[in-house]
């Protein structure tokens, strides 16, 4: 058995009165992030009801016939909205490795409400040639007919906690409280069930249900089933433990560009059961990756660098870096050699064959 273990951490204290209560857990977060940069959190503020409601829902959907889910498809194909199909996307692509499509489909929604009505109504900021399309109008099917409002509700739930999630995060970085805030008021952040849907032959050699691959975005808060890894910085692969009723954060490179390296945005993978194992059954995952605005500069904390540790990213804004990782995965893209260093494929994968780390 590893010695080395995905972490679980109670929330709670983080919600009191106590200024030192608050700060306990910020520290405990601060030692897991520079270690693991995934955390299992229990006592958080997410009714469990909702997220069972939005996982049957989403269910419900996926169990529809292929011809009426494709019907949900963004009109647009840049846009992240609506349904897309077994096989559409290779995460691997977006680290720089070639891989098979991966065996899940996906549902996507936006920011909903204020964001699509500027959006519509051509408000600057939401329409402009760089806000492109972070705040298109979502995309929903006509059944189930509850799935709109419990995916809406969910989202509003899921944008809060990461409010909270992001001044705990400033707390551990000896930052003021409230610093991402207006980093994070104009998010494009994006909701996504994952559906891995039960293997009925053999997957092509390399392919998996979610290939290897870091979250490019501030950080991801996610409703799991087994099968979900993480890869260490000392190289093993590590099984994210599913507890009742928790919620798996994990770091984004934003917040490990922001933070100099100190903070881990490790890769992860959802593996294949064996087809005649019990473990071969339908698994669905429910993950609120929360971004920061699309003009905001992902560059070093201030609190993140000093004389002797300078800077090690140059500064870049958030959407230009989503942009680029996410068409390799969709457009099964390979990396040229200056595409590698600039967006960090290559520096990743040396960090973590070069550095030391304690369990």
């Amino acid at each position: 058995m590893s010695s080395v273990q995905i972490p679980v951490i109670d929330l709670s204290p983080f919600y009191s009165d106590d200024p030192e209560q608050k700060m306990r857990v910020a520290r405990e977060m601060d030692n897991i992030c520079q270690n693991i940069g995934f955390l299992v959190v229990t006592g958080h503020s997410v009714d469990p009801h909702i997220i069972k409601a939005v996982q049957d829902v989403s269910l419900e959907f996926f169990a529809l016939p292929e011809a009426e889910k494709i019907r949900m498809k963004s009109p647009v194909d840049a846009t992240i909205r609506g349904y897309s199909p077994l096989m559409g996307e290779s995460l691997s692509y977006s680290i720089g490795k070639s891989a098979p499509g991966d065996i899940k489909e996906i549902v996507s929604m936006g920011p909903p409400g204020a964001p699509e009505a500027n959006y519509l109504m051509g408000v600057e900021y939401y329409t402009c040639e760089d806000a492109a399309s972070w705040f298109a109008p979502n995309v929903w099917p006509e059944r189930p007919q509850n799935m709109r409002p419990l995916w809406e509700a969910y989202f509003r739930v899921m944008e809060k906690f990461a409010d909270e999630l992001h001044q705990l995060c400033a707390l551990a970085l000896n930052l003021p409280e409230n610093y991402f805030g207006p980093l994070t008021d104009k998010h494009y952040s994006i909701l996504r069930a994952l559906h891995y849907p039960k293997l009925t032959t053999l997957p092509e050699e390399g392919q998996v249900r979610a290939g290897e691959h870091s979250d490019y975005d501030d950080l991801s808060i996610c409703m799991v089933q087994p099968g979900l890894q993480v890869r260490h910085r000392n190289g093993e692969w590590l099984d994210v433990p599913v507890v009742e009723d928790a919620l798996v954060i994990n770091i984004g490179d934003f917040l490990m560009r922001w933070t100099n390296d100190r903070w881990v945005s490790n890769r992860h993978q959802v593996i294949n059961p064996e087809l005649s194992s019990n473990a071969n059954v339908n698994r669905l995952s429910l993950i609120y990756f929360s971004y920061c605005n699309y003009d905001a500069v992902i560059d070093c904390l201030p609190t993140c660098h000093t004389t002797g540790e300078p800077p090690k990213y140059p500064p870049i804004k958030s959407s230009d870096y989503f942009t680029e990782k996410f068409s390799r995965q969709t457009s099964f893209e390979e990396w040229s050699d200056d595409d590698s260093a600039q967006f960090g494929t290559a520096d990743t994968e040396s960090r973590f064959e070069e550095q030391e780390v304690s369990p």
